[in-house]
């Protein structure tokens, strides 16, 4: 059933133009301004594709980009889901199948998540170098996973040591600061409380989110190298915790992802 899915799914993409892209990206919350870069050829809402979850995130946009970007052919998840938006894990990372299947060779991540690394402030960004799967599942734990790819799935590696490299390059080479830490994907929606953040310290964590840790265990499973960027929106000390604004960490979102665009396109360029 799931296979018919997403091969129904794929043929209607490919009807529409989705041919052979090579990169794929996903972008985060605020996270939506790397459209404009992109020499855009085919665009569909994700209510008009065959099987795809829908975004119910208000600051989602929910549809899919083809195009040329650095001169790469690439296709854009702009708007993700989320599983503390009701989704299951399967849909959660619906995706990302769905761009593998179309031919995806890498998979670049975005996200906004909050800075449990006290040194690490609003603004910055970090690439991901480990996670922690705190989210209470796996996109690969249903009963037909083996059709896909090998149920234990190997995380060694979850993020490309090489793409890794090369995006520490280039920020090194356009004076961009990069961090790079263990991120927390953890349910939501609500956030953390003092004792969660005082947890998540102890665990040697460097962010915390909400999303990106299904999506990468899916990549890993179809053996597709990814890297992930997150832009830290707000500082999570749970000394001086102040109530969250949500419209402020979009902005700061909003503000940092310049940084990330240069750092994808000169990737795309390089990869």
């Amino acid at each position: 059933m799931r296979k018919q899915q997403l091969q129904e799914t794929t043929d209607f993409l490919l009807s529409k133009g989705f041919q052979k892209p090579a990169i794929g990206i996903v972008l985060g919350t605020g996270l939506g301004q790397l459209i404009n870069d992109i020499d855009i050829e085919h665009e569909i809402a994700y209510s008009e594709i065959p099987n795809f979850p829908q975004a119910t995130v208000e600051f989602h946009s929910g549809k899919l980009v083809y195009g040329t970007l650095s001169g790469k052919k690439v296709m854009v998840m702009s708007g993700r889901f989320h599983l503390y938006e009701g989704y299951d894990q399967w849909e959660v990372t619906y995706g990302i199948r769905v761009m593998h299947q179309l031919g995806i060779k890498t998979l670049l991540i975005s996200n906004a998540a909050g800075a449990i690394n006290l040194s690490y402030k609003k603004g910055d960004i970090m690439v991901l170098d480990d996670h922690l799967n705190l989210q209470g599942g796996s996109p690969l734990a249903f009963a037909e996973v083996g059709e896909f790819g090998e149920r234990f799935a190997d995380m060694l590696e979850p993020y490309s040591k090489r793409i890794n490299s090369l995006l520490k390059s280039i920020a090194k080479q356009n004076d961009i600061q990069l961090h790079e830490g263990v991120y927390a994907g953890v349910f939501g929606p609500q956030l953390e409380t003092r004792a969660e953040y005082r947890m998540l310290q102890i665990l040697e964590v460097d962010a915390v989110g909400m999303s990106t840790v299904p999506e990468v265990i899916v990549a890993k499973h179809l053996n597709l190298p990814c890297a992930a960027i997150s832009v830290l929106t707000d500082e999570c000390d749970p000394k001086n915790l102040a109530p969250v604004d949500i419209q402020e960490i979009i902005k700061i979102a909003g503000e940092a992802e310049p940084k990330m665009i240069t750092l994808f396109k000169e990737l795309i360029h390089k990869l």
